[in-house]
């Protein structure tokens, strides 16, 4: 597949494949400790690309994954996006100081739906830019659930101007998921320097491979063994294929 999530349809895949575009989400907040680790060595197992977490446990994640192909990344400003710029950006530098080589922020969208463009911007903008200093990557979840269309155009047009490495279209503790035609959307509308991370409600590989199809060159789940035994089950039948 094409490095920014622009694929060929029809286009043969490994579990590899998958499993390059799966962030493992460890995000529920009653997670214990137990079932942490658990995932995070599950995530391990399959070569996933990332585990996204809480950030109280990052320092976890990095001491779990040391030594694997898996990438810590957790999240800032989240779930609302209403934390203060500077909240936002002392969190993203915490995270990077712990450990997190990945961080999901999210967009202040309720500044957004004011027309508060300038604030967004600047907001985005200066985790970005703390981010990048460390190398980091910034995904900006952008939250499509309360946005227009129009709004969502606006969102990912801010965050790639402000030098977002992502826009990703849920948190998935709003009131809907991801849908196929936001991604689309998002895809038309970044520029290829862009990429795509859809989250929320994707729980199958027939839902992945059709978000990836979409042009989503990520995917954020908490499904992931499901997905992954059903990729190399289909690998090994020669049938895995995007539609």
């Amino acid at each position: 597949m094409a490095s920014q999530g622009i694929p060929v349809q029809g286009a043969v895949l490994t579990a590899r494949d998958i499993a390059q575009a799966i962030d493992h989400s460890l995000l529920r907040p009653d997670i214990t400790h137990g079932e942490l680790l658990e995932g995070l060595r599950m995530a391990k197992r399959y070569g996933v690309a990332t585990c996204c977490v809480r950030p109280m446990d990052v320092p976890v994640a990095r001491e779990e994954l040391a030594g694997s192909v898996v990438r810590v990344s957790s999240v800032v400003g989240f779930p609302h996006g209403a934390h203060t710029t500077e909240t936002k950006v002392f969190e993203a530098t915490q995270l990077i100081d712990l450990g997190a080589a990945e961080l999901d922020m999210v967009l202040a969208f309720a500044r957004l739906k004011s027309g508060q463009d300038d604030y967004v911007y600047q907001d985005v903008k200066a985790v970005v830019d703390a981010a990048h200093a460390r190398s980091v990557i910034v995904k900006v979840i952008i939250e499509c659930f309360y946005l227009t269309d129009e709004e969502k155009v606006r969102a990912c047009q801010i965050c790639e101007a402000a030098g977002a490495d992502y826009v990703k279209t849920s948190t998935g503790y709003s009131g809907g998921g991801a849908t196929i035609e936001d991604v689309r959307l998002m895809r038309r509308t970044c520029s290829p320097k862009v990429a795509v991370k859809a989250a929320g409600g994707i729980r199958d590989l027939d839902t992945t491979l059709r978000f990836l199809a979409a042009g989503a060159k990520m995917i954020g789940t908490r499904s992931t063994q499901a997905i992954m035994e059903e990729a190399l089950r289909r690998e090994q039948e020669g049938t895995l294929r995007l539609p």
